[in-house]
């Protein structure tokens, strides 16, 4: 019996440190542990090979610029795009295809114009139409894919994603380690993420706020850095830049709390990796955080700076008057499986072919 190809795009992964990365790495990880070597084969879509992500002995495909205008999808049952904005689509009707749409976060961000706005649904409505199941990463994404895109009778799933952490490891302290309790953010640098509205919580304290995390938009970090002067902590705020695993895992295990003031987000992985750890998390009320961090996270209810100071010391409170806090955390945590997130997906690609 003929097996059965599956190709996973995985040509996010160019940029390292980044949701996506993480989503395909451990997704292409999961999957290829569960599918039927018998029955099946998986590939994975790269830039290149100069980095085997999944390696030696994992099948890829390596991306070429003609792609953009015909995807290698010779004898492919199912080409799974985990990128709703790519520029590698298989439109030719030659296979399958699985889209995964991590969020329409164009629509909720601040000073996007009408027209962009109309534009990025277009470019994702006109892979909805070639798509033969969608996946959808949160209950919220689902919501706004009905409400802003069209369907139509194409089959849609939620498959919330798995947490990246497997086991807790004992990392090694980082090169820059804060002598004082210190609230820790990891994202990238641009305006979704807000957090030009975190210095405030280290006011009037010896605290530090660290932010991890690649610099998408220089003006937006000037903005963070001119919020920490307004409050006189410039020197209290750090930028970390891109960090290894080890380092995220050090300061999300020691930190005194994780914030997450996002105000566009379609999961949020960092929040379930912080809450692996057992530490607070202080989140947002926007898009699909709260359906994350459900009743064990806490929530800032405005961005005022000082019903933020408020709510992050009564969350503090709340945390440490509680001992069987961290228990509840870790716990929401070991519900996001990156094991059963590749089972529905398997469900998904089989039930194409």
């Amino acid at each position: 019996m003929k097996k059965r190809k599956l190709v996973i795009d995985c040509e996010r992964m160019k940029y390292p440190h980044t949701g996506l990365y993480y989503y395909c790495l451990h997704l292409g990880n999961a999957l290829a542990a569960l599918i039927d070597k018998e029955k099946e084969s998986l590939s994975y879509y790269v830039r290149n090979c100069s980095t085997l992500y999944f390696g030696n002995d994992a099948q890829y495909i390596v991306q070429h610029s003609l792609d953009k205008f015909y995807m290698p999808v010779k004898d492919t049952d199912v080409w799974h795009t985990t990128y709703q904005a790519t520029n590698y689509f298989p439109f030719r009707k030659k296979s399958k295809v699985v889209f995964t749409i991590h969020d329409l976060n164009v629509v909720h961000e601040n000073n996007v114009s009408p027209a962009k706005i109309k534009k990025e649904l277009a470019k994702i409505q006109k892979r909805i139409y070639r798509a033969d199941h969608i996946i959808a990463i949160s209950a919220f994404t689902l919501h706004d894919i009905h409400k802003h895109l069209n369907v139509g009778n194409t089959p849609i799933t939620v498959i919330h994603n798995g947490c990246n952490f497997s086991k807790i490891n004992t990392p090694q302290p980082p090169a820059i380690v804060a002598e004082q309790p210190f609230i820790f953010t990891l994202g990238t640098i641009n305006s979704k993420k807000n957090f030009h509205v975190l210095p405030c919580l280290v006011a009037n304290t010896q605290k530090k706020l660290y932010i991890a995390g690649v610099v998408d938009n220089e003006a937006y970090k000037q903005l963070i850095i001119e919020e920490a002067q307004k409050f006189g902590v410039e020197n209290q705020v750090v930028f970390l830049g891109p960090i290894s695993e080890n380092d995220k895992q050090w300061y999300m295990q020691h930190c005194e709390a994780f914030v997450f003031p996002s105000i566009a987000e379609g999961f949020g992985l960092p929040v379930i990796e912080a809450m692996y750890f057992g530490v607070p998390v202080i989140l947002s009320t926007l898009t699909a955080l709260p359906e994350i961090g459900g009743d064990v996270a806490y929530y800032f209810n405005s961005f005022e700076p000082q019903q933020m100071q408020a709510d992050y010391q009564q969350a503090l409170s709340a945390y440490n008057n509680d001992p069987t806090a961290p228990q509840k955390i870790m716990e929401r945590a070991t519900q996001f499986s990156w094991e059963e997130a590749a089972k529905k997906y398997l469900e998904v690609y089989r039930s194409l072919y």
